[in-house]
């Protein structure tokens, strides 16, 4: 039978690629960690390790395994939160994952909100794109993550589940006013995450042409100085802009769009209470 204290030594070694990252996550001896990783060898009967160098990588075996090994600890981690739940809310902990700009509107009023209704309620945050933030919620490492899909982002995998929060309409930005998107065929434009980079390449070809991107970020401060310095032109959601708003900045509704905003849950329901109260405040989230 698999131990959970091997199965944890060994997601902890593929996250950090080595013994020691993971001894010092773990709080063990570099020894222990070893000896932890023979255990689990001689109970799976498979090579999980080989020497590379002085360190160590995993084999497909182990990495196959060390991928098991964080999405059942993370549901592991899950029941351990809900049985504690399960007289009700009086404790408990949810882990949000989001983009910044969710993190900067979204996040801060439903927080506060659940704070208020549930004071023993632990809310951790992580800044994470979309891919990210999915990745972090199928390996158990988050219990809510908040994404964004646009017209063309292809589907999911299986296991997902999302809650539709609201519609972001998504702007070109320039700076000048009376400036659209045609009119920087060849202008540098700014880019971000990968499915920001997407929407900004499946809008301007469906305008015609394909855009010059030369500048790369996900801080939306950067992007709008860069714009508001007439660097480059760039396409922003409304989260975005409610979040920061360069005063040099000019903003323009384009056709393409809207971006959806969703916060994703995985595996069956029912969720534990602590993550199903942060739902439903998420979702009741008051316009405007």
């Amino acid at each position: 039978m698999l131990n959970p204290i091997h199965l944890r030594v060994l997601e902890s070694v593929a996250r950090h690629g080595s013994v020691t990252g993971a001894a010092k996550e773990l709080h063990y001896t570099q020894p222990s960690v070893s000896h932890h990783l023979r255990r689990l060898e001689a109970a799976t009967g498979a090579v999980l390790v080989q020497r590379a160098g002085r360190g160590i990588r995993l084999t497909p075996d182990g990495e196959l395994l060390a991928g098991r090994a964080a999405e059942i600890l993370g549901r592991m981690d899950a029941a351990a939160v809900e049985l504690a739940d399960r007289v009700g809310l009086r404790a408990g902990r949810v882990r949000l994952a989001g983009f910044a700009t969710a993190l900067s509107t979204l996040v801060p009023p439903a927080a506060a909100r659940l704070a208020a209704a549930h004071p023993g309620v632990e809310l951790h945050l992580a800044d994470a794109d979309p891919v990210e933030g999915l990745a972090l919620l199928r390996s158990g490492r988050a219990d809510i993550a908040l994404v964004f899909r646009d017209e063309d982002t292809p589907p999911e995998a299986e296991g997902f589940r999302f809650v539709h929060l609201l519609d972001d309409r998504l702007y070109f930005l320039a700076d000048r006013p009376g400036q659209r998107l045609e009119d920087h065929r060849d202008s540098a434009w700014i880019g971000g995450c990968e499915r920001c980079r997407a929407a900004t390449v499946a809008a301007c070809e469906r305008a015609g042409f394909t855009p010059r991107i030369v500048y790369s970020s996900d801080d939306m401060v950067v992007t709008h100085s860069l714009v508001a310095a007439g660097m480059g032109v760039a396409i922003h959601n409304g989260l975005a802009l409610k979040a920061h708003r360069e005063p040099g900045v000019h903003a323009v509704p384009i056709d393409y769009g809207p971006r959806r905003v969703y916060a994703a849950v995985y595996g069956e329901p029912p969720d534990p209470p602590a993550t199903a109260a942060m739902l439903a405040i998420l979702a009741a989230r008051p316009e405007g």
